[in-house]
């Protein structure tokens, strides 16, 4: 027993000392002889070139979140000096992706001993870093190993966790326009401060913000805390709240602030097809899941402006296939008309986007294009709700209701509702922006507009009195409101019974060849309406009247002519009947030419008044006259004067 003690206790002083040896040979080996080993190894199993210029040492310490025999085991812990690792060979942003002054990392020796570089974590002190993307298969931070020619090196690299205590990172994805450097400073409590400086889709991009530790990362469950503030171009973003799990990234929950020139802007930058608009604001929180290909993402609550309107509401955003969908109820309570102008191309704030054409002098239909190249990037599912429209303050429309719907590029407003003067006008608009140019149609009716609240009181005078009903179906092609209307197709009919209307109120109305010819005709005072029918064919453009009958206590008035749509050009004759010799400026008819911005009435010398009068009911077809008895509704006990009107134009 005493001879198996001693060779025990000899074998442990042996192993002891063994031991100690080791942990000597180790503590005292110039491991930069061990350099040209190890590059060639992390060359071979990254497919990089990978050099040391500077010291190499190791020290040993217990593997991280290790568990078991295994945290007793320790791990080489490397620091190198002056580390450069290269670039793939595709790469354009330089011959290397990482070059750093101090590098400090912990290997997994079990792994090692089976040929895997397996860096548990790498730290880098004062490094500068290039990620670089093109397309979507190459990737500078895919490492592939370098095998030599009909040999499998048999060597493989990976990367678990990578720390930053201060440095510049830059990111470049040249198909997107996008050339970003980021400057990482860590603060005492180990939180980051960053700045962010270059160009994003082309734009200019500059920020700040603040950021959880770089260690808790590595805390599964995190919610990992973010505060942002960028300036893209014209677009301002506030960002504050948390990204769970952010090294796989799984919720958001982040209250935002947009502020830009037009959301139509947020396309290049998030993908979300926005419409064109003035200046806006928004806030709300932005909640939703971050899977891989399946992005789930709620704009709940948010509120803000457009233009000089306000809006409000929670859009919902999801990934899928074979495009994503955006669906939502957008609400605004107080919504000007004039802010809705750049939707169609008019808006008149002076600012030009990449498409538009500018407006040419003389033309007052919108001819910028529609974005159509867009619409098949995303679905939208939209209801829209303007409570109160608000025009020059003193000329409200009522309201509007509308569902908004993108589906694989074809534009739908159905139904289209606004309450309008005491009245409804409703119906639909679809254009499919999957032909070039676009094609659409348009359905719209209008019921029991009320011309009093359509043109009200101007100073202590009633502007008018009288109903209105209308209709219009128009198929139509082109990119942009001129090009549609420029080439339309159809009709168009109205009629206003019992009215009433000045000039004064017409010019108020902005109805300026109406207002100089009431002028031209009966001078400026109240002019009762027993009746007015006008129907209208619409063929390439060009609109002419198949009726256009007014008839008043003072004459019977015929126009005649056409409207180019497409040339924006009026050649319109005014044919007065007059029923009384006082009138002594209807024995001439009138003319209206000129362009939509500057039209011209003036009198017709070369016409006598009887060959006017004579014709004054000459040419109305009994067939679309007998359609316009559809828009003339009487009460019970009321019989209007549109019929004895549409009576006298079948004689």
């Amino acid at each position: 027993m005493k001879a198996a003690w001693r060779i025990a206790g000899i074998s442990v002083a042996v192993l002891a000392a063994l031991l100690v040896l080791l942990l000597v040979i180790i503590a005292t080996f110039d491991w930069n002889r061990a350099k040209p080993w190890l590059t060639e190894k992390v060359s071979a199993a990254t497919g990089r070139e990978f050099v040391i210029d500077g010291d190499l040492s190791v020290d040993w310490r217990p593997p991280p979140e290790t568990r078991g025999w295994q945290r007793f085991v320790p791990w080489p812990h490397l620091r190198a000096n002056d580390v450069k690792l290269g670039n793939p060979e595709w790469a354009d942003s330089g011959p290397w992706m990482l070059t750093a002054p101090r590098v400090d990392l912990s290997l997994n020796l079990p792994r090692l001993l089976g040929r895997q570089i397996v860096v548990e974590q790498l730290r880098l002190a004062e490094p500068q870093l290039v990620f670089e993307k093109q397309g979507e298969q190459r990737r500078n931070w895919q490492f592939t190993p370098k095998e030599p020619a009909g040999k499998d090196s048999g060597w493989r690299f990976s990367l678990e966790r990578l720390a930053v205590a201060s440095g510049n990172v830059r990111y470049v994805e040249k198909e997107k326009k996008t050339d970003l450097a980021v400057r990482l400073d860590t603060r005492n409590d180990g939180s980051l401060r960053w700045q962010a400086g270059g160009r994003y889709n082309a734009e200019k991009l500059e920020g700040q913000g603040t950021a959880g530790s770089l260690l808790a990362l590595r805390t599964a469950g995190v919610r990992y805390p973010l505060d942002a503030e960028l300036r893209i171009g014209d677009t301002r973003i506030e960002a504050k709240g948390s990204v769970t799990d952010p090294a796989d990234p799984s919720a958001l929950d982040i209250r935002l602030k947009l502020l830009g020139a037009s959301m139509a802007d947020l396309f290049p930058l998030s993908g979300l097809l926005l419409p064109d608009t003035p200046k806006f604001s928004t806030e709300g929180r932005v909640v939703g899941k971050l899977q891989p290909g399946q992005l789930d993402l709620r704009y709940e609550n948010f509120s803000g402006k457009v233009g000089d309107s306000d809006i409000g509401g929670t859009l919902h955003y999801r990934q899928q296939e074979p495009r994503p969908v955006l669906r939502g109820e957008v609400v605004s309570k107080r919504l000007r008309l004039v802010d809705l102008g750049r939707l169609i191309g008019s808006g008149d704030d002076g600012r030009k986007q990449p498409g538009d054409i500018a407006q040419p002098k003389g033309r007052v239909l919108p001819v910028s294009p529609f974005k159509t190249d867009r619409w098949d990037k995303m679905d939208v599912q939209v209801r829209f709700t303007g409570q109160r429209i608000i025009r020059r303050e003193a000329l409200p429309i009522e309201n509007l209701d509308t569902r908004i719907a993108m589906q694989a590029g074809v534009l739908t407003l159905d139904p289209l509702r606004f309450g309008i003067a005491g009245g409804r006008l409703t119906g639909e608009v679809r254009i499919d922006g999957r032909s070039d140019p676009a094609r659409g149609s348009l359905q719209l009716q209008a019921r029991g507009l009320s011309l009093a609240k359509l043109f009200p009181k101007v100073g202590d005078a009633p502007a008018s009195i009288g109903t209105l009903a209308a209709r219009a179906q128009l198929k139509v092609r082109g990119n942009s409101v001129a090009a549609l209307l420029g080439t339309a197709d159809g009709e168009m009919s109205a009629v206003v019974n019992r009215g009433s209307v000045s000039k004064f109120v017409l010019e108020a109305a902005g109805l300026n060849i109406a207002s100089a010819a009431i002028a031209r005709m009966f001078g400026d005072r109240q002019i009762p309406v027993n009746c007015l029918i006008a129907d209208l064919e619409v063929k390439q453009g060009i609109a002419k009247p198949r009726v256009f009958l007014l008839d008043s206590p003072d004459a019977t008035i015929r126009v005649t002519g056409a409207i180019n749509l497409q040339g924006e050009r009026y050649d319109l004759t005014i044919h007065p009947d007059s029923k009384g010799v006082r009138l002594l400026s209807l024995r001439s008819p009138l003319y209206v030419r000129g362009s939509f911005e500057n039209p011209d009435v003036g009198i017709d010398k070369r016409m006598v008044a009887m060959k006017a009068g004579a014709a004054a009911l000459l040419g109305a077809a009994a067939a679309p006259i007998a359609g316009l008895l559809a828009l003339i509704n009487p009460g019970e006990d009321d019989e209007s004067p549109c019929t004895a009107l549409l009576g006298k134009g079948r004689q």
